[in-house]
């Protein structure tokens, strides 16, 4: 039962709420269905599948809360996962930062956050997707490892103050390493997907092996500050961090790169390349998203720098309230405005420099200026008057995702990355510090 319809969903949630005493509920059910496939060595190692549907009660009296979570829906389960939430929130200390539940509220529209391909993939799909992934590097005389995950999902929200809230989305994942034989070179791809008709492994298993056939022999060069370009699997991490510092509390409580030298934080100001645009929308046609908040706050298209210029930050409802700023919820994914370039184009438009293919074991060094460290992985070439001349053992990096989006010399063509739109970039003096030996 793990896909239920938006009745059969507020049916169940009604009955819920209908055995609740409390000043206030909230009760939530998450479902998902679908399955994976993973590789090694060229070789199925694992498959699985998920089902299953759970649901989240939440009751509150005056500002003290309590949770309780069941995956039965017989009337008994129900009826005693909400005394069980009830009994907890009687014994909880009241919060200090309670806020009402919201009442009722408008939602966009988002079809394309599920699609009926992605829905309908079985398990003979993914082992023919895997299977045709690992005969291409068979025939290469290269080793892969891969994992395939599709999943449908639905959220429905109702409370006790009226809100009302469900939706539905599909999701597919696939990511590949291949090495050679003598584990010297490495290559690697990634996509993800809302529909499955986008979708060919073995069209990324070819940009996977092509990469670690190239990556043989790497040759050692002096860490320093190089012309870079990332490739969307290697900026999207840096990027996807910074987004997940645009909260509008840690800026104005002196935890961000965002927080301004005696109180306050920097939105309006110019902090980034003019070329540097990033929204969100959850009805945007290639990365659909939720349209309402995990809170229910409805999820609206929000633009967070334009043109360089900080637009909007995020917060809880709490913070919204106290600080007398917007009311603006966290986004899904984000959407980077890019160009036309793709990262070919943008390689024969560069005289000397480092091609990415990835960064991987990223941690923070400084919240305050967001600086990153972290490897570089599966692929790094040298260019030359616009050619991949050789390629390079890995390095270690030390950059700010902030001062990395000043130094901007090209921005490329978006794609699809982990529910975002990323685009490859250029980028001047990236710092590199030291070298690294794996491949």
């Amino acid at each position: 039962m793990a896909i239920l319809s938006q009745t059969e969903a507020q049916d169940i949630l009604k009955k819920v709420l209908s055995f609740s005493t409390a000043d206030e509920c909230e009760a939530t059910l998450n479902g998902t269905i679908g399955g994976n496939v993973r590789s090694a060595r060229n070789t199925i190692s694992t498959a699985g599948a998920v089902d299953n549907v759970s649901l989240a009660v939440q009751s509150r009296f005056g500002k003290r809360s309590g949770v309780a979570t069941c995956n039965e829906f017989d009337e008994a389960t129900l009826r005693r996962c909400v005394q069980r939430a009830e009994e907890i929130a009687k014994l909880a200390p009241e919060s200090p930062e309670y806020v009402p539940f919201m009442g009722p509220q408008k939602y966009l529209s988002s079809p394309a956050s599920a699609a009926k391909s992605t829905a309908d993939i079985t398990p003979d799909y993914r082992a023919q997707q895997i299977g045709a992934s690992m005969a291409l590097c068979d025939a290469k005389k290269l080793s892969s490892a891969a994992f395939f995950n599709d999943s449908t999902n639905f959220i429905a929200k109702r409370n006790s103050k009226g809100l009302e809230a469900y939706q539905q989305l599909t999701n597919l994942d696939f990511t590949i390493t291949v090495r050679t034989p003598d584990g010297t070179g490495s290559g690697y791809a990634i996509a993800n997907y809302t529909d499955l008709a986008k979708f060919d492994a073995a069209r990324l298993t070819r940009v996977a092996a092509e990469k670690a056939a190239s990556s043989v022999k790497a040759k050692a060069i002096e860490p320093g500050k190089y012309t870079v370009i990332l490739e969307p699997a290697a900026a999207v991490d840096l990027l996807s961090n910074m987004m997940r510092s645009m909260d509008a509390r840690n800026a104005d409580e002196g935890r961000s790169f965002l927080s301004k030298k005696g109180g306050g934080n920097k939105k309006g100001e110019k902090m980034f390349d003019e070329r540097v645009t990033i929204y969100s929308d959850p009805t945007h046609p290639e990365v659909p998203d939720l349209t309402f908040a995990a809170d229910g706050r409805p999820q609206q298209k929000v633009t967070w720098i334009e043109k360089g210029v900080v637009k909007n930050l995020y917060s809880s409802q709490f913070w919204a309230q106290k600080s007398s700023s917007p009311d603006i919820a966290p986004p899904g994914g984000w959407i980077m405005e890019g160009g036309t370039q793709s990262t070919a184009e943008l390689i024969k438009g560069t005289a000397k420099g480092i091609l990415v293919t990835r960064l991987w074991y990223i941690r923070a060094v400084d919240p305050q200026t967001l600086l990153y460290t972290g490897l570089t992985r599966d692929g790094t070439f040298y260019i030359e008057n616009g050619q991949i001349k050789f390629p390079v053992k890995n390095f270690r990096f030390n950059e700010s995702p902030v001062i990395m989006l000043n130094n901007l010399e090209a921005v490329g063509k978006a794609v699809r990355l982990g529910g975002n739109l990323v685009p490859p970039l250029k980028i001047r003096d990236f710092t590199f510090t030291s070298l690294s030996d794996a491949v």
